[in-house]
């Protein structure tokens, strides 16, 4: 390993090549702009990567023609690139990406964001493991910020100085996330998944307001479990809370076990050389042969939308794409093979300020679904709990129906009979 300036570390990235990005909270922001302002000399630069924090320079209008983004999964910066058709969207399943490396897409280059090496030469992912050990494992040359304000991770999340061929010292912390706020909405579609969550279960929750409400009406349950491909300050919260202890779990007893996190700098300190907080790249996280293990495993999801017959769209609008299929069909199948598993998808009930019901007769044209009607089990608003397990289509109507918002039940009513004979 080298220690060079920035502009030094970008300078052997070439036109044609195709570059991974390090995501979510450990973006390595300093070497994007290096790059970027490299642009005039590169063409045709494959960016590839999840989402990413911050403003994502390679994203912008006057980037095209330079780089062109391979989006995994969409972030906020990269949507409006995706949908004007500068960028590509890729819709895999989060565990089937390291093998996309190994077979399917190989790498010239990995940008990462690491702790500083230790006494025995490795540094740490930090916030993000996820596919970036993979993407350095495959990667020709692998560029690092060496970060000295990278929490230092435990568990798979180590990379070696002597696989890493240049690195820049910065000092930047991981981007921090805000606390979505929670309201009413959220917080009776909280209580009413809690209330599916037996004690000593294992969870997967996600970001936002639903996984905040949750959380909140978690708190009195007893050593709970996480097993999760991402997580945020509400974890922290139920393990102060004493709700987590993870002293149930049938593997990785007493331990977080997460693929990447975000939050605040409160969480970064938290999982800082923390030996409860076990680090896992996302063929492990989300592998359905090792989510099924956990007895009482709960997978809590969201969605866009839901069809009265109980098609999931999660990654799109219509035919505009909004996020990825992520790891909602990971957790879902998995928790459902689980013997005493549980696969939710919780939503408010309504979108855009009410005047659109996230329960339709039929998704909107063009919408993907992420979870097919074979898969969904349960589904939540703040209106109710809808099982659909071994339901008919008949029955899943008049059940979806029920919990749908009442400004819209008369309509879907009248589908329901007209399609499913309700």
């Amino acid at each position: 390993m080298r220690i060079v300036s920035a502009a030094e570390a970008v300078d052997g990235i070439h036109s044609g090549e195709r570059v991974f990005v390090h995501g979510g909270a450990a973006t390595p922001n300093v070497l994007l702009g290096a790059l970027v302002e490299r642009a005039a000399d590169l063409r045709d630069v494959e960016m590839t990567h999840f989402h990413t924090e911050g403003p994502g320079p390679h994203l912008a209008p006057a980037m095209a023609g330079h780089f062109r983004h391979r989006a995994l999964f969409i972030g906020a910066n990269a949507r409006e690139a995706v949908n004007d058709g500068r960028a590509d969207y890729v819709p895999v399943f989060l565990s089937d990406v390291p093998q996309l490396f190994a077979r399917v897409l190989p790498l010239d280059v990995a940008l990462i964001n690491v702790s500083p090496p230790d006494e025995h030469g490795f540094c740490s992912l930090g916030t993000s493991v996820d596919a970036a050990l993979a993407a350095t494992r495959h990667a020709k040359r692998v560029i690092a910020q060496l970060n000295a304000s990278m929490p230092r991770t435990l568990g798979d999340s180590f990379v070696h100085v002597d696989q890493i061929a240049l690195a820049v010292e910065v000092d930047e912390p991981p981007h921090a996330h805000e606390a979505s706020p929670i309201g009413e909405v959220e917080r009776l579609i909280g209580q009413f998944v809690a209330d599916l969550v037996p004690d000593r279960a294992t969870i997967q929750m996600g970001i936002g307001s639903i996984p905040g409400a949750v959380a909140l009406a978690l708190r009195d349950k007893r050593d709970l479990g996480v097993h999760t491909e991402l997580f945020t300050d509400v974890v922290l919260d139920l393990v102060e809370a004493g709700a987590v202890t993870g002293a149930a779990k049938e593997i990785n007893r007493g331990k977080i076990v997460t693929a990447f996190l975000m939050g605040s700098p409160r969480l970064y300190r938290f999982v800082d050389d923390n030996p409860m907080v076990e680090m896992r790249p996302v063929d492990y996280t989300n592998d359905t042969a090792v989510i099924r293990r956990f007895s009482r495993m709960v997978a809590i999801n969201s969605a866009i939308a839901v069809d009265l017959t109980g098609q999931v769209s999660a990654d799109s609008i219509g035919t505009r794409f909004y996020s990825g299929v992520g790891g909602q069909m990971d957790f879902m199948r998995g928790a459902a093979l689980a013997a005493e598993g549980r696969a939710i998808i919780a939503m408010p009930s309504t979108a855009a300020g009410g005047r659109i019901s996230r329960i339709t007769a039929t998704l909107a044209e063009g919408a993907g679904v992420v979870t097919s009607r074979a898969h969904v089990r349960t589904v939540v608003t703040e209106f109710g709990v809808a099982e659909l397990f071994g339901r008919s289509v008949r029955e899943r109507a008049a059940a979806l129906t029920a919990i749908a918002h009442p400004d819209f039940r008369d309509e879907l009513t009248d589908e329901a009979r007209r399609r499913y004979h309700v």
